[in-house]
């Protein structure tokens, strides 16, 4: 039987969680509350701290800037681009992972290395491969035929090139949940699925799919708000700068231009506070789409 929570055990519940609480009062909660005040801030000195006055003037100088607009379009490309390759890639392999045995650790391990590796060193490799004289990726397409290509430095590829990396990179963390999801499901629901004739793809469909809907929705989730967040591949594989012609502009390295580079401290704040609610509008519809969608066991 479930005891009625009383006034002492509450207390002793945040008692215990006082040490966590406050570390994300200090450097999650307090940043982001400064930040939207900061956005208000349309003469303010970074260095003294002193506010000359408030009002909606950088959201105003955010909305005329073409710059901004330009980030905010590399942004929904490079999450429409890199999302539904990962997901549906990471769920294919962790499917067949999931029906192998011999040296599936191995496997499993070799997929989850570039998740762990530092990002610089991962876009250092990347952008050898990328080399327009001698990287690994167009000697490939030198055997097929194709003339080389200047990944990093065309804009009409440079796009690709991050979307390539970005995807492989985070492969790895998306199939471990996957199979964590795979793991939960029990067989029986094949086998009766097989009994009643269904093949493997109908299975998958109307089976195995369905109960893995809430591992799905928690993959894509974190998917488009770590494709949002995007910055630190941007930055070491193009060389500190936005790609040719900024064509990998994105709505944090527009942020860090403002911020680091420019100075416009309530410009960058306001430039967040864009992204804040657009994070936040996505994952709200993600939300209300699961309520319909989403199986639970």
């Amino acid at each position: 039987m479930i005891k009625k929570p009383t006034l002492k055990s509450t207390l002793i519940s945040l008692l215990y969680l006082a040490p966590m609480l406050i570390i994300l009062l200090i450097f999650n909660i307090f940043p982001i509350l400064d930040s939207f005040a900061m956005s208000f801030f349309t003469k303010y000195n970074f260095y003294t701290n002193h506010v000359g006055q408030i009002g909606l003037g950088n959201f105003k100088l955010l909305f005329a800037d073409p710059n901004f607009w330009l980030a905010l379009k590399n942004t929904m490309i490079f999450v429409v681009g890199v999302v539904p390759i990962s997901i549906c890639l990471s769920l294919g392999i962790a499917l067949l992972l999931n029906h192998i045995s011999l040296l599936a650790g191995f496997f499993k391990t070799i997929y989850f290395l570039p998740f762990v590796t530092s990002t610089v060193a991962i876009s250092l490799v990347w952008q050898w491969i990328y080399n327009d004289q001698y990287g690994l990726l167009n000697l490939f397409l030198q055997h097929l035929g194709i003339h080389p290509i200047d990944w990093l430095n065309d804009p009409n590829w440079a796009m690709f090139a991050l979307i390539l990396m970005t995807i492989w990179k985070g492969l790895g963390f998306n199939i471990i949940l996957f199979l964590a999801g795979l793991s939960n499901i029990d067989r029986r629901y094949e086998q009766v699925a097989q009994i009643d004739g269904a093949n493997q793809w109908q299975t998958f469909r109307y089976v195995i799919f369905p109960l893995l809907s809430p591992m799905t929705f928690l993959v894509t989730v974190m998917s488009i708000i770590s494709g949002f967040k995007v910055f630190d591949e941007v930055f070491v594989l193009f060389g500190g700068s936005p790609g040719p012609g900024q064509s990998t502009l994105t709505l944090v390295f527009y942020l860090y231009q403002k911020f680091y580079m420019e100075w416009h401290y309530g410009l960058a704040a306001a430039s967040g506070v864009v992204l804040f609610f657009l994070i936040l509008i996505v994952t709200i519809i993600n939300f209300l789409y699961s309520r319909k969608h989403i199986h639970y066991v």
